[in-house]
């Protein structure tokens, strides 16, 4: 199995955390690789190999070029703020897709160690209700995942365009898209800092020009703007009394109308179909 994570040296201790719970793992073989993104990784644990990047690629490119390094039948991505609790985590979750390869893209339950309480945002579903329930998702927390090799490959990989944002979300249409389905296992467990993602400078740019993106790259043309439409609203009334947050959100909304998100590669309507039987179509 190939593991990669990917980090800009800033957070070593949690970086070394991960790495120490991945090694710790059991029933397993793996290829361990530490992205540097604009950072040259050192003083890593024997076993784990490491790729510098010159400059600062981006979250989902520099998991690409990762991606790209290691072997395995398998490809589990864990941010370097992320850690795997029990040491049979990859084990049972190869375990599960074996025994349903009608999976192809699996994210496990995510908890905040420091027992403070977890965003709702982790469980990527509309009704999010009990988070140890598993069910079939149409996005993902992109922190910690696991596909099968051939999937991952099939789907084209992250949006490298995408720098920041939504990458889990048109990964998961695509994985839809090879035939397979995106699952939550609410019984297996990440760790991961509570942290909100508006700490990020450009977060709302990014998240607004990543969603036009995600649109004008994925969807048949009938349905780019119904969805940007939906989407639209919904930051309209969640931010409308941050005037500086939706200042910045359309700026990005421009942005991503006027700026090329990096070739097309539409979900087939026959995909639109599955997921909207499952239970989410790709409108909101």
């Amino acid at each position: 199995m190939g593991v990669v994570s990917l980090s800009q040296g800033t957070r070593p201790d949690d970086l070394a955390r991960g790495l120490a719970s991945v090694l710790a793992q059991t029933g397993v073989t793996l290829d361990v690789i530490v992205v540097g993104n604009a950072w040259t990784p050192a003083g890593l644990p024997r076993g784990v190999r490491s790729l510098a990047l010159p400059e600062n690629v981006g979250i989902p490119a520099g998991r690409n070029r990762g991606a790209a390094e290691v072997s395995g039948d398998y490809v589990f991505f864990l941010d370097d703020d992320a850690s795997i609790p029990s040491p049979t985590f990859l084990r049972d979750a190869i375990t599960l897709i074996e025994a349903d390869p009608s999976i192809g893209l699996l994210q496990p339950r995510v908890v905040d160690p420091s027992g403070v309480e977890n965003p709702r945002r982790w469980i990527p579903r509309i009704r999010k209700g009990d988070p140890e329930h598993s069910s079939n998702v149409f996005s993902v927390w992109e922190g910690a995942t696991l596909l099968p090799r051939a999937v991952f490959d099939a789907t084209g990989g992250w949006a490298d365009p995408f720098f920041y944002a939504h990458e889990g979300i048109e990964l998961a249409w695509r994985v839809w898209d090879t035939g397979h389905r995106v699952f939550y296992a609410g019984d297996l467990v990440a760790n991961h800092p509570a942290i909100e993602p508006t700490r990020h400078s450009y977060y709302y740019r990014l998240n607004a020009r990543n969603r036009v993106w995600l649109a004008k790259r994925n969807l048949p043309w009938i349905l780019v703007p119904i969805y940007v439409g939906s989407w639209t609203g919904i930051q309209l009334l969640r931010w409308a009394r941050r005037p500086q947050a939706l200042k910045a959100w359309f700026g990005g909304w421009v942005a991503g109308w006027r700026e090329n998100p990096g070739g097309r590669r539409g979900i087939r309507w026959v995909t639109v179909w599955r997921m909207t039987r499952a239970g989410r179509p790709p409108l909101v």
